[in-house]
């Protein structure tokens, strides 16, 4: 008698999970997973931030040096920029996939609980979240900008490959950082509302997204910053160019590109869809 009830159970239990398999994707269950993923990080303790939003810093500049390394050692061919911007995919492998805190994909998941509940506090803690991941990710960029400046760990030709890269990606003007900005912004929350759905392949969403932003020659803010703190440390560029023509418009770009264009649309797209 007993296994002629559970039998049922069993049976209904396989059906639910089919009908949870094939509805995996659909963008409401995405939607909610990127709103709880945000919830999770607003409860964090401010202190596991930091410490993981340094780490990123950190991790985040191997990005700048593979870029480097493949620079210096390929040769001097017209492909060399297609294959060389691949390197720039390493340091983001190595932040997401260790789940570490950086600006504008972390930070991207905290902006949907204030979307759907735009209280006060909601919002006070998601800007608390976003300076201090900010902050903790600059801090470590100027940590590792410090080390690869003063410490002979890259061979002349990387050193000098790094430097050409740090000119390029601060050297631009005030608009067109804000402006490449923005795609770069848009392409890591495109990457953020895809890796809820995916079982696998993971490594090439993430390679194929961060490579199009170097490829595309796009501005981020975290990964351009271990480069403005490598020029700044040695005196190579000033203050106001690092803050005004590098850090403020890149960042307003990548927050443009990423929260109120990506986040907004999709909100926008399965509002009705919470709503039933």
């Amino acid at each position: 008698m007993t296994d002629q009830t559970s039998q049922p159970l069993t049976e209904e239990k396989e059906e639910e999970q089919i009908v949870e398999d094939a509805a995996e994707l659909s963008p409401r269950l995405v939607f909610e997973a990127i709103r709880r993923s945000g919830e999770e990080e607003l409860e964090r303790p401010m202190r596991a931030l930091w410490y993981s939003g340094m780490a990123a810093g950190i991790l985040i500049s191997f990005s700048v040096l593979a870029e480097a390394l493949l620079r210096a050692y390929l040769p001097d061919a017209g492909w060399r920029y297609i294959i060389e911007n691949a390197g720039y995919s390493l340091g983001f492998l190595l932040v997401i996939l260790g789940r570490l805190q950086l600006f504008t994909e972390n930070t991207i998941t905290t902006v949907v609980p204030a979307v759907i509940t735009p209280t006060a506090q909601v919002i006070l803690r998601t800007t608390r979240l976003w300076i201090v991941v900010l902050a903790a990710n600059v801090v470590g960029a100027f940590a590792v900008a410090l080390f690869l400046a003063y410490a002979p760990v890259m061979a002349p030709e990387v050193r000098s490959a790094f430097t050409d890269l740090s000119y390029h990606a601060t050297g631009m003007p005030a608009l067109e950082g804000f402006l490449r900005g923005i795609p770069a912004g848009v392409l890591i929350a495109a990457l953020v509302w895809m890796l809820p759905g995916l079982h696998s392949g993971q490594i090439a969403i993430i390679v194929l997204f961060t490579w199009l932003i170097a490829l595309g020659d796009f501005t981020h803010i975290v990964a351009g910053s271990v480069e403005m703190a490598f020029l700044s440390v040695q005196g190579l560029i000033t203050l106001g160019q690092a803050v005004f023509g590098f850090f403020l418009p890149v960042f307003a770009g990548n927050v443009v590109g990423g929260t109120f264009i990506f986040t907004m649309l999709t909100w926008a797209q399965i509002r009705a869809d919470l709503a039933e």
